[in-house]
């Protein structure tokens, strides 16, 4: 087996996109839009569940969020509005079709979008914005308007395209906090539409306002509904825009005729219907559509609901009785749960015929209405991830599980990211393994159990429990050999123990209530808390790492029970391994040789022989705890993670890191190696998972094909040297970036002036050379200044820089150079005009298109210039004074002592000053 050299980033990693706060749907249904810690947006594409866009947003946490439709062709389909702390608003263009064309790339760093207006807090409100609410299209025209609802109660009406104020209403008895429009068909004619804006309030009241009437100006609303008796929180109108819906923190929800008339015939809304929920509601909703519902008889008026037990409800309006529940997360009877993973907002696209539940927790749960099923579940934030493994169900590693700082349990689907949840613990999950065929997951809890899980028909079902431990169970290993479900389970716990669990008499059945695991062997083996267990690949050891910086290895028998006899087992010391000056993390044994691994505090990873219990290799890398170590390629590499929040790959041979990967902020506390071992989980505190791709073929395939380009490359410029074509010869090195080569060629042409008498007189040493510097490219000419600025640095090369730099100078005029240097850096309008390329030299550059990252500014070359132009000419004047002195002692000499022949001192004078001035 090829050992591995390099892994890289894969797209489908996990990471955090919701952590509370406003969402909103895209009017097509396809894009969800999240706030993270606050100040950010994440647009997510729901089928993927991959983020296509971000927004930075002011820096101050976000408010309020809603989409409108763009009248702006240029800009996208969408515009996002986000209202800030700040009190600012801003308009962000979203494009569909550049996220989809995202979707394709395999760029795991999704772009940001660049706000194109912004709304001050002079001209939009003097409070927090607590609410922001787009309308549907106006009737007769494709505008549409926005309302802003802050803190104190005013309730502000804009113009999405102008940005203008419209309408302003003012009286509510507290913050704003929903909105609802309605345009309906008058009732005197059918040919006008009526106008109208709904608003809730903290004062519990609902009232309507009319955006048509003369006397909106006044800011008072023509209705002022009263029924509730809690914060409104839900409001909704019909098609038709006869009925309101109004959901509460008061438990009910109600259904308002909105045309109907008192005994004189004056319009006056009154409540028809009361949804009477049992639970505090957040959100309500028409069900609009020809999509017909599971169970819901067709042609009846469907609204949904959703509030603190985290259940979309699905309500017959007229009759007031609930006829459907949209499957998804359910609150457990806890009534320290309920607030955390209720549901915030509930979404419904009649397009997609789809609802999206955002949850407390940040959980969001897309499911169809037509079939009452789940079709996607997108987990917002992980919180710290404590362990992963991988589960092989339909499909060899089908699926990565999670426990993070949670009771709830994730299975992630690895081909499409799909989530699901597990329930059944009562405490943070700590610990997971899984069978040796993949089918079987165990995992450990504070709540003191092991729980066993198996995939059935319905999902992930919770098919026994190990109970018997007095506090967290810490570790949890399955037997390895067979290639099915495991014999036998160890887990170990803070109480310093380790149990050993009969896992013989469970059967593939997921259905009835879990089964009593029970225990085989009890042992204290350590004097502080097991963090970690491991079996052999043939169940023969075990062995155990510990606080009391420790490794302990054991002998395991097991007897699987008959009809004669239970199952026994049971488990012996053979040895204990000491080094470690700190708690030991992680322990793994070898797939092959009879070694096993330990990461520890201490920052070192030792690897311990099992003949006589003594580290045979010591690792060190990483700056911090070595929080999880594990295998590759039978046993010839490691890989660890650490708190420094690297992930490193070491060959065990040669005792050397020969890839340090870099995608966490925090420590890294889970690892998981899929089967092929093409692909690495790491989970850390930073809730994030990155997925590492096995690149090493690849990455070889590059260096290959590199180095043959390089090769190619350094024949074709001796090819030039050669033949005296300069030009070609000078672009390739610049195309190369080898300054080397280009000193060497200035060096070689200057020497050989005098082989012609023409070149004799020229600068460089050759009239061609002067003239192909002269009009160089841009590009390539500033990036020969780049070069020249490092020559001039030292004497020795100094000489080449000041004659390729006179040059350049006496070729073109200062507003020459600062054009080219504009062109270079792709300011100047003439820049792509300026980018021709001679039909001879167009077979170099089309190798190597100029860039703009080893270029520089004009103000960078002059300040690396002057410094050292001035130290060497105040050089060549010192060495001309001292010049003078020895012309001096030379006409003071009698002879005798110098021979100088024919030559007289003022000819050697003569010499040396035009040496000097050679120089310079």
């Amino acid at each position: 087996m090829s050992l591995k050299s390099s892994y890289r980033a894969a797209p489908a990693s996990l990471r955090p996109t919701y952590t509370g706060g406003p969402t909103a749907l895209t009017p097509d249904g396809l894009y969800l839009l999240t706030t993270l810690h606050s100040t950010g947006v994440y647009i997510t594409h729901l089928a993927s569940s991959r983020v296509v866009a971000r927004i930075k947003g002011d820096g101050t946490p976000i408010t309020a969020l809603a989409v409108a439709p763009n009248t702006d062709s240029e800009g996208g389909e969408w515009m996002i509005l986000t209202a800030h702390q700040s009190l600012s608003i801003r308009y962000y263009p979203f494009s569909t079709t550049t996220a989809a064309d995202y979707l394709s790339l395999q760029d795991t760093q999704p772009p940001f979008l660049t706000f194109t207006r912004q709304l001050t807090r002079a001209q939009t409100h003097q409070s927090p914005i607590l609410s922001l609410s787009v309308s549907p299209p106006v009737p007769g025209s494709d505008a549409t308007l926005f309302s802003t609802g802050s803190a104190d109660g005013t309730v502000k009406v804009w113009d999405t395209k102008g940005g203008y104020v419209t309408h302003v209403f003012r009286g509510h008895g507290g913050g704003v906090s929903a909105f609802s429009w309605r345009f309906h068909l008058t009732t005197t004619t059918n040919t006008t539409y009526g106008a109208n804006l709904i608003t809730g309030s903290v004062d519990t009241r609902v009232r309507v306002y009319d955006l048509l009437s003369p006397s909106a100006g006044a800011g008072k609303p023509v209705y002022v509904l009263e029924g509730h008796v809690s914060v409104v929180r839900g409001l909704d109108v019909a098609p038709g825009g006869r009925w309101l819906l109004s959901a509460a923190r008061d438990r009910v929800g109600l259904v308002w005729d909105l045309e109907a008339a008192d005994k004189k015939g004056k319009s006056v809304p009154k409540v028809v219907q009361t949804l009477l929920a049992s639970e505090s509601l957040e959100t309500v909703g028409f069900v609009s559509g020809t999509h017909g519902i599971q169970g819901v008889e067709q042609g009846r008026m469907v609204c949904f609901t959703g509030g603190e037990r985290g259940r979309v409800r699905l309500w017959d309006v007229l009759k007031g009785v609930e006829v459907a529940v949209v499957p998804g997360l359910e609150v457990e009877e806890e009534p320290e749960e309920d607030e955390q993973r209720g549901l915030a907002y509930v979404f419904y696209n009649p397009d997609t015929a789809a609802s999206v539940a955002v949850h407390h927790d940040q959980n969001i749960v897309v499911a169809s209405l037509p079939t009452l099923s789940v079709t996607r579940q997108i987990i917002g934030f992980n919180d710290e991830i404590i362990d992963s493994t991988y589960l092989s169900t339909s499909a060899p590693d089908s699926h990565l599980v999670l426990a993070t700082n949670s009771s709830l349990i994730r299975i992630y689907d690895t081909a499409t990211m799909d989530a699901r949840l597990l329930s059944g613990h009562t405490d943070v999950v700590l610990c997971l393994d899984k069978s040796p065929d993949g089918q079987w997951l165990v995992s450990g809890s504070k709540d003191n159990t092991a729980r066993i899980w198996r995939h059935g028909v319905e999902g992930w079902r919770c098919v026994a429990v190990a109970q018997g431990h007095a506090e967290a169970v810490g570790a949890v290993a399955m037997s390895r050999s067979g290639g099915g479900k495991a014999k036998f389970l160890f887990t170990a716990s803070q109480d310093r123990t380790v149990k050993m669990w009969d896992l013989s008499e469970l059967s593939g059945d997921v259905e009835g209530e879990p089964r009593k695991l029970k225990s085989l062997a009890t042992m204290r083996v350590h004097e502080k808390d097991i963090n970690s267990l491991d079996v052999s690949p043939n169940d023969g050891l075990l062995v155990s790492g510990s606080q009391d910086k420790t490794l302990k290895v054991f002998s395991v028998t097991y007897r699987a029970g008959t009809a004669n006899a239970p199952a026994s087992g049971g488990i012996k010391q053979l040895g204990v391994c000491k080094g470690h000056k700190r708690g030991v993390w992680s322990v793994k044994f070898s797939p092959t040789d009879r070694v096993v691994v330990s990461g520890a505090a201490d920052r070192t990873i030792r690897v311990w022989s099992l003949d006589d219990f003594t580290c045979l290799k010591t690792f060190e890398g990483h700056t911090n705890s070595v929080l999880r170590v594990g295998f590759l390629s039978n046993g010839m590499q490691l890989v660890s993670t650490a708190s420094d929040g690297l992930v490193k790959l070491w060959n065990i041979r040669e005792e050397e890191c020969i890839k340090t990967l870099d995608g966490h902020e925090d420590k890294i506390w889970a690892l998981a190696i899929s089967s092929d071992e093409k692909t690495i989980v790491s989970g850390g505190a930073d809730s994030v998972v990155t997925l590492w791709q096995d690149c090493s073929v690849e990455e070889q395939q590059e260096e290959n094909a590199k180095l043959e380009k390089q090769v190619a490359d350094e024949q074709d410029y001796q090819n030039y040297v050669s033949l005296k074509d300069y030009k070609r010869a000078i672009q390739l090195a610049l195309a190369m970036a080898q300054p080397g080569r280009l000193l060497n060629l200035f060096n070689r042409v200057y020497e050989a002036r005098h082989a012609t008498p023409s070149d004799a007189k020229s600068i460089t040493g050759s009239l061609a050379v002067d003239e192909i510097l002269r009009s160089l490219p841009p590009k390539d000419l500033v990036r020969l200044l780049k070069f020249v600025r490092d020559w001039n640095t030292r004497a020795k090369t100094s000489g080449v820089a000041q004659r390729v730099l006179e040059t350049v100078v006496r070729g073109k005029s200062p507003n020459d150079l600062m054009r080219t240097f504009e062109v270079a850096s792709a300011k100047h309008p003439a820049a792509e005009e300026e980018e021709v390329v001679e039909p001879a030299a167009e077979e170099a550059p089309k190798r190597h298109r100029a860039t703009t990252a080893d270029l520089i500014s004009l103000q960078d070359l002059l300040d690396g210039l002057m410094p050292y132009t001035e130290r060497h000419l105040n050089r060549v004047e010192r060495t001309l004074v001292d010049s003078y002195m020895v012309d001096y002692i030379l006409g003071e000499m009698d002879g005798g002592v110098f021979d100088l022949g024919s030559l007289e001192v003022d000819e050697v004078s003569d010499a040396l000053e035009e040496e000097m001035a050679v120089d310079v």
